[in-house]
């Protein structure tokens, strides 16, 4: 999708001249100890084990709907999310199905799914009573907690119109779209709740990905064999931008607060403060077109991916931005940027200067490489051997379904990718971290979250036109970890913008709360504090967002469990 990727066809397939004329045809949970699955320990030694459907009882399948024509929408879903929806304290799972649009008339009623969690390793389909079951060619999700009342809501992106389910708290959601003012019409792809302007509510920003036109056709081979093409001739859309009102209703602040006057095809968005000045602002990845970083001006963005070098490519181009995420992997003090892109372009690993630039150290942290002939969509920055350093997890796949016909180093299904954070280095681990490593997909969307609830984070991925895939951690669970909800009353109820920073020993760390992040999903709100093999958390502090604000200490806290901490209270629960 990105200009290496074009270059790379015009080589590899001139010999057919296939794609000649491609260019031209232009919530507060419950205050108990939540206890661990007792489960008998694991037959696997490997740090991620694959849980199969007949384990888990996750029975649903992506359909894609794809045609001979292949419009691009086919090729770019689907996404996933870890939640609580019943607050039970166990970690429930809503994955996104495509539907009925201008372009698709599916034979079978397709839907979305929510499954809870049984607490027992199973999960139950609930996705009827819950009536959450989308209607429409459906893409990503966004969980957020948008009127405080406790319960997280979903926001579901799709092609066309997208939906607002609010949780009525007794295991049921209602459609509150067209009240709420949240449709944004148009091919909405990742979306994140933030709190913008620091009113202690939270907003919605929805990624636009582009003007979608299906009579217009690109990829198309001599023999009128259609090819899932690059988005150039697509036109470029503004993202929108919604302030809660607080009372129910959003209003469309796109235009007033600067987002409308940059037209983008974005695929996904994070939620971060990036110069520490206490206002979150969003990094957004662009496919074919500059990468956007918004920086909070407060209530206003500017727009500064160009000079802060997150823009383009070293050479100058424009890439194809698809998953990102945001944390501070060397422990600075500033929030640092991940983008992966398409084959050829490497992923982009941006550390964050501390003067609103960002230098691409990819290459050099050993993530280059490893990623050079990958297409990456979801990834996360986690802890996932809860050592107190943030590693990385990639899930990948080209657009195109029919690359293997075309290319030895490019194939449609790829493998997952595990980078170990080693300090000066990203170790890729993939290889000795489990057979799932060895596996392909067409993977998209990817969700972090702990749903056994033994403080190892475990990984949902999305795959396209398949079924999702569930790996549990083993290894997380052989290090001391303290697992933290934050609970904001002043400051957002989810305390996205929180900063939390902790001491055991030799070893201090911060993590941010940040807001989305990855491509199309959405994670576990809970923050998995890992301390290896040392006994003790000294001390942990709590910097809440505004308008509260404050830092607040804690000590005496103990190990190897879940605790809630509600701003402004001085106690966890």
């Amino acid at each position: 999708m990105g200009n290496g990727s074009a270059l790379r066809h015009a080589i590899l397939l001139s010999r057919r001249r296939f794609l000649q004329n491609l260019s031209l045809l232009a919530g507060a949970w419950p205050f108990v100890k939540i206890p661990l699955l007792k489960a008998s320990s694991p037959a696997s030694t490997y740090a991620f084990e694959e849980v199969p459907p007949s384990s888990s009882g996750i029975k649903w399948v992506h359909t894609a709907g794809k045609s001979p024509e292949k419009y691009l929408p086919e090729t770019s879903g689907a996404g996933c999310a870890f939640l609580d929806y019943d607050n039970d304290g166990w970690m429930d799972i809503y994955l996104v199905n495509s539907g009925k649009c201008d372009f698709y008339n599916p034979p079978h009623a397709l839907r979305n799914a929510l499954y809870r969690n049984n607490r027992d390793g199973t999960f139950t389909d609930v996705t009827e009573k819950a009536g959450v079951g989308g209607g429409g060619y459906g893409m990503g999700v966004a969980v957020g907690d948008y009127d405080g009342d406790g319960f997280p809501d979903l926001y579901v992106t799709q092609y066309e119109r997208s939906i607002l389910y609010h949780n009525n708290g007794d295991g049921t959601f209602t459609d509150v779209t067209e009240k709420a003012g949240v449709s944004a019409p148009g091919w909405s792809s990742s979306a994140v709740w933030f709190d913008y302007d620091n009113d202690g509510r939270l907003d919605l920003f929805v990624c636009q990905f582009c003007e979608f036109n299906k009579t217009l056709s690109c990829g198309i081979d001599r023999d009128g064999t259609h090819h899932y093409c690059i988005p150039r001739i697509f036109k470029a859309r503004p993202s929108w931008l919604f302030h809660n009102n607080g009372d129910g209703t959003f209003t469309d602040v796109s235009r007033e607060s600067g987002i409308a006057e940059h037209l983008g095809k974005a695929w996904g968005v994070v939620a971060t403060d990036v110069n520490n000045d206490g206002r979150m602002d969003l990094f957004v990845t662009n496919d074919t077109v500059a990468n956007f970083l918004f920086l909070n001006r407060g209530g206003r963005f500017e727009e500064t991916g160009l000079t802060a070098d997150v823009a383009y490519s070293a050479e100058g181009r424009a890439r194809s931005g698809m998953g990102v995420d945001s944390a501070d992997f060397n422990q600075d003090g500033w929030m640092d940027l991940f983008v992966a892109n398409i084959d050829q372009e490497i992923f982009s690993l941006y550390q964050n200067n501390g003067d609103a630039t960002f230098e691409d150290v990819s290459m050099p942290k050993g993530i280059g490489m490893a990623t050079r002939w990958m297409s990456g969509w979801g990834l996360k920055f986690f802890d996932y051997d809860n050592d107190g350093d943030l590693d990385l997890i990639c899930s990948n796949g080209f657009p195109d379904d029919l690359v293997d016909e075309l290319s030895h180093q490019v194939t449609y299904k790829e493998p997952l990718l595990l980078f170990q954070n080693q300090g000066k280095v990203f170790k890729n681990v993939s290889e000795q971290s489990g057979p799932v490593f060895a596996k392909t997909f067409a993977a998209r969307g990817l969700a972090i979250g702990d749903f056994n609830n033994d403080g190892a984070v475990d990984v949902l991925i999305s795959n396209n036109d398949g079924p999702p895939v569930l790996l549990r951690n083993n290894a997380g669970s052989q290090n001391h970890w303290l697992g933290v909800h934050l609970v904001g009353s002043k400051a957002n109820r989810d305390a996205i913008g929180a900063r939390i920073t902790y001491q055991s020993g030799d070893l201090r760390r911060e993590r941010m709360k940040v807001g989305g992040g990855s491509f199309l999903s959405s994670h576990d709100p809970r923050i998995v504090l890992g301390i290896g093999k040392r006994t003790i958390i000294d001390w942990l502090e709590i910097k809440w967002p505004q308008p509260g604000g404050t830092t607040e200490r804690f000590t005496k806290l103990p190990l190897d469990r879940y605790i809630t901490i509600i701003e402004g209270t001085g106690r966890w629960q």
